[in-house]
């Protein structure tokens, strides 16, 4: 579990860069006049967006449930859907995400699941959930370059960083998962040449440790052999969970009174956001999401576009995180409950 300690220093991070972030943004601006107009939106489709950001968390919980059911696993979709919440809130306040699945684990393993059980399903969700996103940044590259430079402009690098990030991240995780053998020598290798350089002091015990984990991946490399509809499966519920998300920005376009753009068009472009800042070590791609939001979507909301910011990065992603946060608490004095009490009795 995370210590204390580093979920102080998480959060400490997150508010510093919040708090550069809305600096940046709204410096010399009318924060007044911007929170005005943003009352003035139409609360049922903030209320439906905020409704497609639940979806979108629970999405996950669908595929967690699916999987445990797959393997043999004892598990209520209730749970579920708490192990869901605690990872996205993690994830928000980590640099990277990295800090969800650790969580996730630990709340699982109060639960009495297997450890290998829940270590190769979440896997399985990581992978599918990077392989969405490269599936759709590679396919707007192959078919919507000129569409997207219309917008992005100078900015396209950020994109096409983004999408090779994940390339890089998916098909590293499949040369984990597929290639074990070859993965384990390249991480050996690598850290034997890490602590060669003494950025880390030799130590026998984390040798040990590296070589175990690696061995978990023989059991992703099985059960996707075995099991590929599953995969499939888990593929189209993510593709539809990450949609889901995406179409946060356009109930905030039509809760500002617009019409003039489709709702694939905005999908497209907020999809394009999460592409590019993805793989960047910032809560949430705090900082970057924002700056990217307000060169592509001018032409789109035009004096609207703080306003418009406000409300969707605020639904989409601090909505997410306190939504999570609460649930995280619920979880928490819920998960494990009986068994505790069972060992106290």
């Amino acid at each position: 579990m995370m210590s204390k300690k580093q979920t102080v220093l998480n959060l400490l991070f997150l508010v510093i860069v919040f708090g550069l972030t809305m600096y940046l943004i709204f410096r010399g601006k009318d924060i007044g006049d911007i929170i005005s107009t943003a009352r003035e939106a139409d609360e049922r489709y903030l209320l439906l967006s905020l409704v497609c950001v639940v979806l979108f968390i629970l999405g996950e919980s669908v595929i967690i449930f699916y999987m445990m059911k797959t393997l043999g696993a004892s598990v209520k979709m209730s749970h579920c859907a708490l192990y869901s919440f605690v990872g996205f809130f993690f994830s928000c306040i980590t640099p990277s995400a990295s800090g969800g699945q650790p969580m996730q684990i630990f709340y699982m393993k109060k639960d009495k699941l297997p450890i290998p059980v829940t270590t190769l399903v979440l896997m399985i969700v990581t992978i599918t959930y990077k392989a969405v996103l490269v599936v759709i940044g590679i396919l707007i590259c192959l078919f919507g370059g000129d569409f997207l430079r219309g917008y992005l402009g100078d900015y396209m690098w950020v994109f096409y960083l983004g999408v090779g990030l994940n390339v890089f991240c998916v098909t590293f995780m499949m040369i984990l998962v597929f290639a074990p053998g070859l993965a384990k020598w390249i991480m050996v290798k690598g850290l034997k040449i890490i602590e060669h350089i003494r950025i880390l002091k030799p130590k026998k015990t984390r040798l040990e440790k590296l070589e175990a984990s690696m061995d978990q991946y023989h059991e992703t490399a099985a059960f996707w052999a075995s099991h590929k509809r599953i995969i499939l499966n888990v593929f189209i519920i993510t593709f539809v969970q990450r949609c889901i998300l995406f179409t946060v920005t356009y109930w905030v376009y039509r809760a500002l009174g617009l019409h003039e753009y489709g709702i694939l068009t905005i999908t497209i472009l907020q999809a394009v956001i999460s592409v590019s800042v993805d793989m960047l070590p910032l809560p949430g791609g705090m900082g970057i999401s924002e700056t990217l939001y307000m060169v592509m979507f001018v032409p789109v909301f035009g004096q609207l576009l703080l306003p418009s910011m406000l409300l969707s990065r605020g639904i989409a992603y601090y909505g997410q995180m306190l939504i999570s946060a609460l649930m995280t608490c619920v979880a928490h004095l819920t998960i494990g409950r009986k068994n505790q009490e069972i060992q106290g009795s």
